[in-house]
């Protein structure tokens, strides 16, 4: 059975971004894969260090999170309880130039949004190596991600073929798995929908603010009246339906409609409010249905399903690097 490795920082609540662009990949996979899916409270705490409340406190919010949405045939750790990942890290940062993670895309763009500059945390900046050893220690043939994601995926292959070139090879390399939405946009239209730029739609967010949230989206600040011909390009409503509405034929209809003039923008609004509703009711139910106990014993499971199968090539790595030693 093929291996799916993935996961999100305990920094704050999963929104309809997540969901489109790895949740429902997840999903699908669950059932005919070995899908591990980690939380990464250390990764967290290279911009967070200072509070580490709140990534305790999110790790519970992410487990309601992954059941709620339907995530309950995976196996869900917490990455500072398998401690092969930090020694894995350990030695991959060995075959890693500080030159090549300071070129990864994805470094360089979050370095900018957190507005690091010159002071780096060397926690942060090597991150992407401790990624490839959550990946790699699990030899995962498959790890959903946003397209943003991608320079991380190239780079941990990267560190499998240098680690097989230079010991023996033991590491696959993995695949990318990319929704057709890895890139939700954020409902005032300006960047990728984000929980720290409060532009999104969270799978936990109650009908009164989902209908204040849509009723707010950015549209066609030209199409000021009814008759007036509407512009579909970067219109959030239209980008949202697109994303969320199974009645393909309909969006279209109202696409055509929009760019000739006669279409408002509230009746956009009330559909993809259905929409919405009809897509995040779901979760509310699940949700509700989960209580504390329940979550600790699935994490429990899951930390110990997770560390037996990481110890197991750990075993293989220590020999091969010379730390195992044998009389």
């Amino acid at each position: 059975m093929s291996i799916v490795l993935t996961g999100d920082r305990p920094s704050g609540s999963l929104h309809l971004g997540h969901a489109v662009g790895s949740l429902e990949s997840r999903k699908k996979m669950q059932n005919d894969h070995e899908v591990f899916i980690l939380i990464a409270d250390i990764q967290a705490l290279t911009d967070n260090y200072k509070n580490p409340q709140l990534v305790q406190k999110n790790v519970l919010n992410l487990m309601e999170d992954y059941l709620a949405f339907g995530l309950d045939a995976s196996n869900i750790f917490l990455q500072s309880q398998i401690k092969g990942l930090f020694e894995l890290t350990i030695y991959f940062m060995n075959l890693v130039t500080l030159g090549r993670v300071g070129r990864n895309p994805t470094v360089k763009a979050e370095m900018k949004q957190k507005g690091f500059e010159d002071s780096i945390p060397c926690g942060f900046f090597c991150y992407p190596i401790s990624q490839a050893a959550d990946i790699l220690a699990f030899n995962a043939d498959f790890v959903p991600v946003g397209d943003d994601q991608l320079p991380m995926i190239e780079q941990t292959n990267e560190v499998a073929r240098s680690f097989n070139s230079h010991y023996s090879p033991i590491f696959k390399e993995c695949k990318a798995i990319v929704s057709d939405f890895s890139r939700l946009m954020g409902i005032d239209g300006n960047a990728k929908a984000s929980k720290s730029l409060n532009n999104c739609i969270f799978l936990n967010e109650d009908s009164k603010s989902v209908k204040d949230k849509v009723m707010s989206m950015y549209t066609d600040p030209d199409h000021i009246h009814v008759h007036q011909p509407g512009k579909v390009e970067g219109n959030m409503v239209f980008h949202y339906l697109d994303a969320f509405d199974s009645d393909k034929e309909k969006v279209q209809e109202l696409k055509e409609d929009y760019k000739k003039g006669g279409l408002g923008d509230v009746v956009l609004k009330r559909r993809l409010i259905e929409v919405l509703e009809a897509y995040l009711e779901p979760v509310r139910q699940r949700r509700a249905d989960l209580n504390k106990s329940d979550l600790m014993e699935i994490l429990n499971q899951g930390n110990s399903k997770a560390n037996t199968k990481v110890e197991m090539l750990m075993d293989q790595v220590r020999s091969l690097v010379g730390v195992k030693l044998s009389f």
